[in-house]
């Protein structure tokens, strides 16, 4: 059963739309693509901080996805697993919270840095890169880095079944341990489902997972500018080839994105003026769609201009 209520018409204009892009010059788009897309009532932003959790899932709202449940590699999306899993650890103690884990956790999320990234994971894990292991230190170290799958696997969420998120993000590749953990093939890369990023995403929103205060230290991080200026004074700013670019002047994002040569993705939570509050994952894979720019924009706008 999803954490939402299916709203046929949704999926409806979910379907449409999908059709429509592959006749507009994308064969086989529906293949290559998830979509999760949920609107609510009101604002989720710490909807839930005065909520038992089990009251605020049951609060009212609506969705629909288009392969949802679809496990792809999620590229640098993976970094807002890594962040909420370090606010969990710092929640319950398991982390020393300084400066420099706080340095890395901001440049992994604001600048989607790779490097900061590794230092976040080998924080979390107990675990460095290094040369090969063999034996009984490969077993021990192939357990450590397995920390933030279990405790995923802890939350009981439907939505995350088959999830896999235990490797870092490169800018080279993995060399040694690391790549020996990648397996044959790439066998054990990370994987995730658009349901589920949408899932833990509100969570963050809502302050449903974590505390308050932590949940607002993540969307501070997560949030994004749509000013023109900004924008063009960072090249890498995770709106322009992204959900944000098809949003509306005035709009507030909150959102992380991924792209790589076989990815472009994104997660974003998105209050719009006359629009009902809205969360979009959107996960295309393969070359052609990491190489259309236009492709989650326009989802993005026509999925909100449906909503409003």
């Amino acid at each position: 059963m999803a954490f939402y209520s299916p709203d046929p018409a949704m999926g409806q204009c979910l379907v449409d739309l999908v059709r429509a892009l592959e006749q507009d010059g994308r064969p086989g788009l529906g293949d290559q693509l998830s979509i999760t897309w949920l609107r609510f009532p009101q604002s989720q932003i710490d909807r839930a901080a005065a909520l038992d959790p089990q009251a605020y899932w049951a609060l009212p709202m609506t969705g629909a996805s288009w392969r949802g449940d679809a496990l792809r590699y999620p590229a640098s999306v993976v970094k807002l697993v890594y962040l909420v899993a370090a606010e969990a650890w710092l929640q319950q103690d398991w982390l020393v919270d300084d400066p420099e884990l706080r340095r890395a956790l901001a440049a992994m999320v604001v600048h989607s840095s790779n490097n900061a990234t590794e230092h976040v994971l080998d924080r979390l894990s107990g675990t460095t890169g290094g040369p090969e292991l063999a034996g009984a230190a490969l077993d021990s170290w192939i357990e450590q880095r397995q920390l933030v799958n279990r405790w995923l696997a802890g939350l009981g969420w439907p939505e995350l079944a088959g999830w896999n998120a235990c490797q870092k993000t490169w800018d080279d590749g993995p060399y040694g341990r690391e790549r020996q953990f990648y397996g044959a093939d790439n066998g054990n890369r990370n994987s995730l489902s658009s349901d589920g990023v949408a899932r833990l995403l509100q969570a963050v929103i809502a302050a449903a997972l974590v505390s308050p205060p932590a949940c607002g230290r993540m969307r501070q991080l997560l949030q994004r500018s749509l000013d023109p200026a900004t924008r063009a004074a960072d090249p890498e700013n995770q709106v322009d080839g992204f959900l944000g670019a098809g949003l509306p002047a005035g709009a507030r994002l909150w959102s992380k994105a991924g792209w790589m040569s076989q990815a472009r993705h994104d997660a974003a939570y998105i209050e719009a003026e006359g629009c009902p509050p809205t969360l979009l994952v959107v996960m295309g894979e393969g070359e052609a769609c990491a190489g259309d720019g236009q492709l989650l924009p326009e989802l993005a706008a026509r999925l909100l201009q449906a909503g409003c």
